[in-house]
């Protein structure tokens, strides 16, 4: 009897091994965007964040198109074993409400893990067209409504459903052309084929320092340290218009339950380190650290108010 129990013994501990393990080799991080936007720049940070606290090598992968939905698929059936990981944006759980055909349900499909952080919005322009602010834009683009278009990163993005509702509080109808990321919708929007674009502060200041956009507005009820020459919402006319981007980390579904904990308790940790909530207040970023739990609840209710929202402007999926 002690030598069966022995082998039992024996039999059973490669495999707690294995599972305590967790991570024994690089883990990777797939982001459903281009480089060099808000929703990469984010990502590397919980990338780098994960790697310091857990001792093993994330790698990103950018895996842009569908809206995000390229990446979110290849994290969806992947393997559920803590070696595959989304990095992305808000726009991820939009899916079901801006395509008609998004191969795939975030919400049910994907376990969320952490939200890593909050950012407002910077309405920006052309820096060489001349309206200097909300009145006059609204003034300039009543009297050639032609001349005017929107970009947005991607359908369903914070920067998409503030310029709906941008266009709802203004009573405008500017056109909204849908890019792969924000890079190339920056892009455009440089060489004066778009002439407007709601994007995360994030990926917006850096332009904005140097002279390629001009802001007329942040998407929040007062000013950010980031950017503190830009007017609030209420101070540029437009009191009401609240967006914010935020990022966070899923898993494929069937992710087991202690590996979501870990990998929430290493990202909680490392966000709240002094030196990475300094970098991400730098750039009008507000640092988070929730539960997995806290994580589902949150996206449960801002999927409710953007579905709302997409409604009432009778969004028709594409």
């Amino acid at each position: 009897m002690v030598g069966t129990g022995a082998a039992g013994l024996a039999l059973a501990m490669p495999a707690v091994r294995a599972q305590g393990a967790w991570p024994n080799r690089p883990i990777r991080l797939i982001v459903p965007f281009t480089p060099g936007g808000s929703t990469d720049g984010m990502a590397r940070i919980a990338a780098q964040t994960l790697q310091d606290r857990l001792g093993q090598t994330v790698v990103v992968e950018n895996r842009p198109g569908g809206n995000g939905t390229v990446g979110g698929i290849a994290v969806a059936q992947a393997a559920p074993d803590g070696y595959t990981f989304c990095g992305s944006a808000s726009i991820q759980v939009m899916a079901r409400w801006v395509m008609r055909n998004p191969g795939y349900d975030p919400l049910a499909d994907l376990v969320p893990v952490a939200r890593t952080g909050q950012g407002p919005l910077l309405l920006c322009m052309n820096p060489a067209l001349p309206p200097g602010n909300i009145t006059e834009l609204v003034a300039a683009v009543r009297a050639n409504p032609r001349g005017w278009t929107f970009g947005t990163s991607s359908l369903g993005a914070a920067g998409h459903l503030a310029t709906v509702e941008f266009n709802r509080m203004t009573g405008l109808d500017i056109p909204i052309a849908s890019y792969r990321g924000t890079a190339p919708a920056v892009q455009d929007m440089v060489a004066g084929n778009i002439q407007l674009m709601v994007d995360p502060v994030l990926a917006m200041v850096p332009l904005l320092r140097g002279g390629r956009v001009r802001a007329l507005a942040i998407s929040q009820a007062r000013r950010s340290p980031a950017a503190p020459e830009v007017p609030s919402a209420p101070e540029a006319g437009l009191p009401g218009w609240e967006f914010f981007s935020w990022w966070g980390l899923w898993g494929p579904k069937g992710l087991p339950a202690e590996i979501v904990a870990r990998a929430n308790a290493a990202l909680q940790e490392g966000m709240r380190r002094p030196e990475v909530a300094r970098r991400l207040t730098d750039m009008g970023i507000e640092a988070l650290a929730e539960t997995p739990e806290q994580f589902a609840a949150f996206i449960e209710r801002d999927v409710a108010r953007n579905a709302a929202l997409l409604r009432l402007a009778r969004f028709e999926p594409e």
